[in-house]
């Protein structure tokens, strides 16, 4: 056999598990992941690692996680060991670099947005006093307006009544004629 073969690594969704009553869902997803080792390797022998056992087992018995991602590799007698899985450290190497770069760029950053932040709050005030004069204006003009409106309405009432008596003196003059 070749050493791809004896090897792998998979990321089982372990979604199904949802599907079982909450008491029992740890245990359906062990039996899931040793189902998916058979199935994949071929083999029926499976030993899964105390480190599997506790990642499913780590948030209890009702919430198992939804994915796990292990390495299954193929003894000589054909027994399948599930562990683990743990990424190679030389690409982790190079990404601390890359993040110490990137914190101090945050800082830059960070110290620029908020001085723009102090700024804006000074001109913010200004406006907002200058708002509330011109909100201030607004209303008492509404005032203003609001009275010669009201005279002009009572006024306009009046003529009315004025015009319906004129016409019923119109009319009884009218009527006088008409009865004479």
């Amino acid at each position: 056999m070749s050493e791809e073969s004896l090897e792998r690594i998979y990321t089982i969704n372990l979604g199904k598990v949802l599907l079982s009553p909450s008491n029992q869902r740890a245990k359906r997803a062990i039996n899931m992941i040793r189902s998916f080792a058979v199935k994949h390797m071929k083999s029926e022998s499976v030993k899964i690692e105390e480190e599997v056992s506790h990642l499913v087992w780590e948030r209890g018995i009702r919430h198992p996680p939804r994915k796990i991602r292990v390495k299954l590799s193929k003894d000589d007698d054909g027994a399948i060991i599930v562990s683990k899985y743990q990424e190679e450290k030389k690409s982790g190497e190079e990404k601390p670099k890359k993040d110490e770069k990137k914190t101090e760029e945050k800082k830059i950053v960070e110290e620029k947005p908020k001085e723009k932040k102090e700024e804006k709050k000074v001109s913010e005030e200004k406006p907002k006093k200058d708002e509330k004069k011109t909100e201030e204006k607004i209303v008492e003009e509404k005032k203003i307006e609001e009275k010669p409106k009201k005279e002009e309405e009572k006024k306009a009432v009046e003529k009315p009544k004025v015009k319906k008596e004129e016409k019923k003196s119109s009319e009884t003059k009218s009527e006088k004629k008409s009865k004479e």
